[in-house]
């Protein structure tokens, strides 16, 4: 299979990768062929890439660091969890998803059990969503993104566990946000940014309620905005005073964040989102925590299509966790712009003289 942009996909493609609807359930399955109708559709919801069958790329295949089954169930419960709180009024006192905090142990625990099962953490996030499921898509990717860094980091079992719930939960103040303000494409005004900047707060408030998550989960929501330097918000913490959760958090929720469309702006390409991290050491994030975090990213992330300085069209096929910049790819279309007859490949690291010019 390969990553294509809508705008180059046509009639007769056949889809090679689920695409999800906002609550979890199958919008479009593998194996759909696309019409003109379909695509458009697509457009519309504001998806801008497939993942498409290709004879040429048969047998490349991205491996999702959790499984179609464990997302969906995930992205459910986000959802259920958070419509729940969007249409209750906390202050009158009823207590809304009261198995909140079992709930979402169970499910960072099938979280946790698919990323322990992958011979190794190298993360490519290929799930297709639409801009309507940003929210709930995100809180599982964030999870997923805290739960690798956990890992790395050597967390054990039960700070796995509080980190991995406040995680899942990190962005439950956005309930409390006015739809407007979350779906706006035009810069916010001075007072639409200060409403904003209260849903850290909100999220705290909710989760601190409930016996069964733990303070230090709560604080995933209250310190996600908060920057190293001191410039975040709520309160303009810096360095170490951050809780390390909700440190991991952050910089899972920006690094998401980048790497996905937003009605205001484009998608960064993963190499881009990395780019822009590193810049950020020791403003935004510690720099250890980016370089631990990078040093887990596929920065060209398989199936992934790039135009090479020979002038050639190649898909990335592997990822090496020695030199995750030079990976292996297929030639899919010759500098002269024929096909080749026969499939070959090459790895990246081993050819020097030949060079990623762009992401296609």
């Amino acid at each position: 299979m390969k990553k294509m942009h809508i705008d180059l996909v046509e009639p007769g493609d056949v889809i090679a990768k689920t695409i999800f609807q906002e609550n979890g359930n199958v919008l479009l399955g593998a194996g759909m062929e696309l019409t003109a109708r379909y695509i458009q559709r697509l457009r519309n919801m504001g998806i801008d890439y497939l993942f498409i069958e290709d004879p040429l790329t048969e047998g490349i295949t991205p491996e999702e660091p959790i499984s179609d089954a464990t997302r969906s169930a995930a992205v459910s419960e986000v959802y259920e969890t958070m419509n729940a709180f969007k249409s209750n009024d906390l202050s009158k006192g009823k207590i809304i998803a009261p198995n909140i905090g079992k709930n979402f142990k169970d499910i960072f625990g099938s979280i946790m059990s698919d990323l322990s099962s992958r011979e190794n953490i190298i993360v490519n996030l290929s799930s297709i969503h639409s801009l309507d499921s940003y929210l709930f898509q995100h809180s599982v990717n964030v999870a997923v993104l805290a739960g690798i860094i956990g890992l790395a980091k050597g967390l054990n079992r039960y700070q796995l566990e509080e980190l991995g719930i406040g995680a899942l939960l990190f962005d439950i103040g956005m309930t409390k946000m006015p739809e407007k303000l979350l779906n706006r494409t035009e810069k916010l005004t001075k007072e639409e940014r200060a409403l904003l900047e209260t849903h850290p707060k909100e999220g705290f408030d909710i989760l601190r309620k409930y016996h069964d998550i733990s303070l230090v989960s709560a604080h995933c929501a209250l310190q996600h905005h908060e920057r190293y330097n001191g410039s975040g918000y709520p309160r303009g913490l810096m360095g170490n005073d951050i809780h390390l959760y909700a440190q991991i958090v952050g910089l899972a929720d920006m690094y998401d964040a980048l790497i996905s469309p937003r009605p205001y702006r484009k998608r960064y390409r993963t190499s881009e989102a990395i780019e822009f991290l590193f810049a950020a050491g020791g403003t935004y994030f510690d720099h250890e925590l980016i370089k631990l975090f990078c040093s887990h990213i596929s920065i060209y992330p398989i199936a992934t299509m790039l135009l090479l300085n020979t002038g050639q069209t190649v898909v990335v096929v592997q990822n090496s966790e020695l030199a995750l910049h030079r990976p292996v790819v297929r030639v899919v279309r010759e500098a002269d712009g024929s096909v080749p007859k026969t499939p070959y490949q090459f790895d990246l690291k081993n050819e020097l003289h030949i060079t990623i010019v762009k992401e296609l």
